[in-house]
This record gives C-alpha cells, structure tokens and sequence, in this order.
C-alpha cells in the first residue's frame, strides 16, 4: 500500500492511538464523519452538509508541502480501533504560535480521546511553539475542559463565524505557553 509523505511531520504517540499525518486513504472515513452535523457544528470549518470534493480539498491541503495547517489523524489502528477517530491540527500563526483545533467522530465521543490527543500534542510540540491557542463555542464546555485539562489558561471571550451554523457564535479563547 503506498502512503502519502508529509514533510516534517512527525508520527505521534498517545496511549490509545497515533497521531499520523493525513493520507488520501482517510477521505471516504473523514468524509462520512465531518458530515456529520453534530461535528460540523462544533467547528468553524467544516460546512454542513458537507459539499463534493470538500475533504479531498481539505486532504490535498494537509498533504501540501508549503501548507499552513499541519492535520493529524488519531489513528487507533494499533489498538484494534478505527484508523480514523479524529482530526486534530495546528494552524502556523506568527512569532512562534500556533492555534490549535481539533474533531472527534461522534461514535468516540466521551471517551478522552480528544484530552489524549491534546495533551499528546502539546508535548511532542513538533513545531516547536513557543505559544498555542485554541478556541471553542460556548456551548460546547466539554471541549473547554479538555483545554484546561491540558493546561490551557482562559483569556476571554470572543465570537467566531460558524460555516455550518451561518452566525458567529460566542466562543472562550485559552492559550498554552511551552517556552
């Protein structure tokens, strides 16, 4: 099976799964899930429904070798899971930061995986960040405690537009520090 190379961006190890980069592989199962309205929804990306050709576009992206968004798949192959479970990325900013964003498939939902997959990030820290932010809707704190959970320090609220949603929706912003 041939794979897709991604330029320095490293295999990371969690517990329960990897974070590997994104492969045209992972289309059909990313496609099926970020269709989901639910997930959809609880990002600023992702439309709903999700139109043709949006996760191979999204795949070539990741795979591209000046991309601005390193996309890691929570790849639970390894431990008898799906290769698929989730999406987790960081988006370059300048002066050594990074904003952090992340999905997990309904189907995995309240199972840590996304703390796993944060806190797994924030040490392998593969872009050497000195700062990380995040941010999530309001109406969704689980994702916020995974951010505390992880060290993140709220520093304030904010509104962010919606794809899925068409409105901006009030979001709590958090940063890391890692140098």
């Amino acid at each position: 099976m041939m794979h897709d190379t991604i330029t320095n961006q490293p295999v990371i190890e969690a517990d329960r799964f990897v974070l590997r980069p994104v492969r045209k592989s992972d289309a059909g199962t990313m496609e099926l899930y970020a269709g989901d309205e639910r997930v959809a929804n609880g990002t600023r990306s992702i439309p709903h429904p999700l139109p043709p050709g949006a996760t191979d576009g999204f795949i070539s992206r990741a795979l591209e070798a000046e991309r601005k968004q390193d996309v890691w798949v929570m790849d639970g192959a390894r431990e008898g899971q799906r290769e698929v479970l989730g999406v987790i990325t960081l988006s370059r900013l300048d002066r050594n930061q990074s904003e952090l964003s992340y999905w997990v498939a309904p189907a995995f939902w309240n199972g840590g995986l996304a703390s796993e997959a944060v806190r797994a990030l924030i040490h392998a820290n593969p872009l050497g960040n000195d700062t990380i932010f995040a941010s999530v809707f309001q109406d969704n704190p689980a994702s916020a405690r995974v951010l505390t959970n992880a060290g993140f320090e709220y520093i304030g609220d904010a509104e962010s537009h919606s794809i899925s949603r068409g409105a901006n929706v009030p979001t709590w912003t958090y940063l890391r520090k890692l140098g």
